[in-house]
C-alpha cells in the first residue's frame, strides 16, 4: 500500500533543487523512553553514527521529529555500535516491539534481516526499514535511487572541477553504495567523459566505515593531492572527515549526501567548501509510515523513491550550483522521463 505524503512536497521544495524534475553491542537511548503500553509512540533504531551524524541518520530522524511536531506522538531513539551482530539488532526491535513502541523503524540496509524475523513475531506491529527490503505483511520497505541523484552530482562535478579530475568515496564497499559510485560516475562521463574519476572505499563489508571520520579524512587528503577538486562521499558520519580535508584545500569542492550537509550546524565551518548534497527523503519516507500508523492504515510492501517524485534530489544551499541550473534540470527531465537509465552498479 502506497500513500504519498502530504508533507512531501513541502520538504522537497524547502530542502532541495527545484528541478522538477541515502549497524553494536549495547544500544543508546537518545529520547524519551516509552511507557511499555500499546501506545507507546514510533521507535527509530538508528545506524552507526546515531541521529548526529550530519547524514543519513539524521535525515531518519528529522521524519520522527516532525511527526513529533505535526502528529503528537512521541519517538524514541535508540543507536546501534559498530561490529553489531543480527542477534544484537533482533535483541533492540524486540524489545522495542515488546514495549509497545509501533511502527519500529530500523534505519539502514543492516536491519533488514532482523525486521523480517521480529516482524513475524509481532504480526499487530508495523515494522519499517531504510534501505533494505524485509519481508512480511506488517513490514514496509523503504528503499531509494540514489543512484538517479548521484547522477546529478556526477553532472555538477563535471561542470564544477577546474582540473578535470574529481572523486568518490565510499564508506562500505556493498551493492547499496555502489549504486551512488554508479550514478557518480555515469554523470561525470555522460556529461565529459574526458575527466578522471578517483574511487576509494573506506572498508570493504565492514560498517565502521560510516563511522571513522579520520580515515575519509587521509582518502580525501590523497585525492586532494592527486589533483582532484571536486570529491564526492557517501559514508554516513565518516563524511565529516572528508568535508573538513577538503576545505582546507584552495578550490576544493565536497558533494555531501542523504542530508544537506550545509545547513548542518556541525558543519557550518565548512559550508562555504560545500559544493550541494545529494539528498535522500529519508524523512519524509519515515514520517509517512509513521502518520500511516497513527491514522490507522498502516503502510506495507516495498516502495522505491524516485528522482521523479523527489526522493532523491540536489540541494541548492549556498547558491553555488544556481548557474548549473539549466543542465542540471535537463538531466533531471531526461532521468524522469525515462530517456537515460542511471545504472545501479559501478562500471569500474
Amino acid at each position: 500500500m502506497r500513500r504519498v505524503s502530504r508533507l512531501a512536497a513541502t520538504v522537497a521544495a524547502s530542502a532541495a533543487l527545484a528541478l522538477t524534475a541515502t549497524a553494536c553491542g549495547e544500544s543508546s537511548t537518545e529520547s524519551n523512553s516509552g511507557d511499555g503500553g500499546n501506545d507507546a509512540g514510533p521507535g527509530i533504531a538508528f545506524d552507526v553514527g546515531g541521529r548526529d551524524d550530519h547524514s543519513f541518520n539524521e535525515a531518519a530522524a528529522r521524519g520522527g521529529d516532525l511527526a513529533e511536531e505535526e502528529l503528537g506522538v512521541s519517538v524514541e531513539y535508540q543507536t546501534a555500535r559498530n561490529g553489531e551482530t543480527d542477534a544484537d539488532r533482533i535483541q533492540r526491535l524486540t524489545s522495542m516491539a515488546e514495549a509497545g513502541y509501533n511502527p519500529v523503524i530500523g534505519v539502514g540496509y543492516l536491519y533488514g534481516n532482523a525486521i523480517t524475523e521480529v516482524a513475524a513475531e509481532y504480526p499487530d506491529t508495523t515494522f519499517g526499514v531504510v534501505d533494505a527490503v524485509a519481508e512480511g505483511d506488517n513490514t514496509y520497505s523503504m528503499t531509494f535511487a540514489e543512484h538517479e541523484g548521484s547522477y546529478l552530482a556526477g553532472v555538477a562535478a563535471a561542470l564544477t572541477t577546474e582540473n578535470d579530475h574529481v572523486g568518490f568515496i565510499g564508506g562500505v564497499q556493498n551493492p547499496l553504495i555502489g549504486k551512488f559510485q554508479a550514478g557518480f560516475e555515469q554523470g561525470v562521463r555522460d556529461t565529459d567523459p574526458d575527466i578522471e574519476i578517483e574511487i576509494n572505499y573506506l572498508y570493504r563489508d565492514d560498517d565502521r566505515g560510516f563511522n571513522d571520520p579520520a580515515r575519509a579524512a587521509e582518502q580525501a587528503d590523497g585525492m586532494l593531492s592527486r589533483g582532484a577538486d571536486v570529491i564526492y562521499t557517501a559514508a554516513g558520519s565518516s563524511g565529516q572527515g572528508s568535508i573538513e580535508q577538503i576545505a582546507r584545500a584552495e578550490g576544493a569542492w565536497a558533494i555531501g549526501v542523504d542530508s544537506d550537509q550545509y545547513q548542518q550546524p556541525g558543519l557550518a565551518e565548512y559550508q562555504d567548501s560545500i559544493l550541494t548534497s545529494v539528498l535522500k527523503g529519508v524523512d519524509v519516507a519515515v514520517y509517512d509510515l509513521i502518520e500511516s500508523v497513527e491514522e490507522g492504515e498502516p503502510l506495507s510492501g516495498h516502495h522505491e523513491y524516485t528522482l521523479a517524485e523527489n526522493g532523491v534530489s540536489l540541494a541548492t544551499s549556498g547558491g553555488f550550483i544556481d548557474d548549473l541550473a539549466p543542465e542540471l534540470e535537463e538531466a533531471t527531465r531526461r532521468i524522469a522521463d525515462g530517456e537515460v537509465e542511471v545504472n545501479d552498479t559501478p562500471a569500474s
